[in-house]
């Protein structure tokens, strides 16, 4: 990472997964006296001054100050605040947006057409350094910039980079992704008490299951596919499962819905 950049960072909207990026700034390097917040909530700013040793200060101050910008503000709220910073901005400040659905266009057409932007796709696992955040570069990104942000990315878990017409997959695959773990974990939890479990050991049951199962892809250097088939015995338990799971549609339900996924990114933009 340069020495010279970034001086200073604003990150503006402090809520989860703003303060993970604070913790993912410091865990790379940044001193947080570098890094100001502005958030809206004074109790929240107040928070996250006391435990990571980040400053506070109103909008204009923090954008007028920094030479990286972190928008970790909602899509239907982007509009608003890139209309707001934009009397503030200097020329070259990078711009880094989290938004989904917003392409790098969108911000340009609000601030400028020549500011460096780039545009990223995390999803909530980054809360416990275990993310997967997507990367998409504007035209106007010098490299010292695409490697600030690519270095305080890995320290919310990894990173890929992308083309931004495939942001809106990447939003299907791994942004919206954690929410489908956790609909099937309840699931499963809630059929392992139907058959007789209690709630607290149906519930340790399933997601230690889920860890080693996930923990067992990833250093196995094996696929999801050759590992499904090592548990599955003709005519087992899990072949049983699995053939009612084949006849519900799994294949298409996840199908479908990482489609609506895609689709509600797209129409964000």
């Amino acid at each position: 990472m340069s020495e010279t950049f970034p001086k200073a960072i604003a990150v503006i909207g402090a809520g989860i997964m703003g303060e993970a990026l604070i913790s993912a700034l410091i865990a790379s390097g940044i001193s947080p006296s570098s890094i100001t917040i502005s958030e809206k909530r004074e109790e929240r700013g107040l928070q996250l001054n006391q435990q990571y040793g980040v400053s506070v200060a109103d909008l204009e101050f923090n954008v007028r100050s920094s030479d990286a910008i972190l928008l970790v503000v909602k899509p239907q709220d982007m509009s608003s605040m890139l209309s707001e910073i934009r009397p503030f901005l200097s020329h070259d400040t990078l711009l880094i947006s989290f938004a989904a659905g917003k392409k790098i266009q969108f911000v340009l057409e609000h601030v400028g057409e020549s500011f460096p932007v780039i545009r990223v796709m995390p999803n909530t696992p980054a809360l416990v350094g275990e993310g997967m955040a997507a990367m998409s570069i504007g035209s106007y990104v010098s490299n010292e910039q695409r490697d600030f942000v690519r270095g305080f990315l890995q320290a919310t878990g990894r990173v890929v980079e992308v083309e931004e017409g495939l942001q809106d997959a990447v939003t299907a695959v791994s942004g919206s992704g954690p929410a489908y773990f956790f609909a099937f974990v309840e699931a499963m939890v809630a059929s392992g008490e139907e058959l007789g479990l209690s709630q607290d050991v149906a519930t340790e049951l399933t997601i230690q299951t889920i860890v080693g199962a996930a923990k067992l892809l990833a250093v196995s250097n094996k696929s999801a596919t050759v590992l499904r088939e090592n548990v599955t015995s003709p005519n087992g338990t899990t072949a049983a499962a699995l053939h009612s799971l084949k006849e519900s549609g799994l294949d298409e339900i996840v199908k479908k819905a990482m489609t609506a996924a895609r689709d509600r990114s797209q129409e964000l933009a």
